[in-house]
């Protein structure tokens, strides 16, 4: 499975944001996708998950209410909604997916970086 990233770049505090991550070769065999950010100089954050049937999103509560995962099944594309962002949500962020229900990520994409200027 090959995982293609897209859509970050600058953006001011309160817009809005859709990151879209394609997926390729072997799908079938995927459970769950996710999306995950990293600050700079900080670890690598949760942010959003959902399984690959469109069903059970669920967010970290630093982004409810304010982002919302997504899946085209039709294009096997995942997407991220971003609205009221904020300075911190200032990141890379990276999709990802897994062919379990439990562990880790078994593929990464290479990662779309956003930028939220105050």
């Amino acid at each position: 499975v090959q995982l293609q990233a897209s859509g970050g770049g600058l953006v001011q505090a309160g817009g809005s944001l859709r990151l879209s991550c394609a997926a390729s070769g072997r799908t079938f065999t995927i459970y769950s996708v996710g999306w995950f950010r990293q600050a700079p100089g900080k670890e690598r954050d949760f942010v959003a998950t959902i399984s690959w049937s469109g069903k059970n999103p669920n967010y970290a509560d630093s982004v409810k209410g304010r982002f919302t995962i997504s899946r085209d099944n039709a294009k096997d594309t995942l997407y991220l909604q971003m609205n009221s962002l904020k300075s911190e949500d200032t990141a890379v962020y990276y999709c990802a997916a897994r062919k379990r229900s439990i562990g880790g990520y078994d593929y990464w994409g290479q990662g779309t970086l956003v930028t939220v200027s105050s």
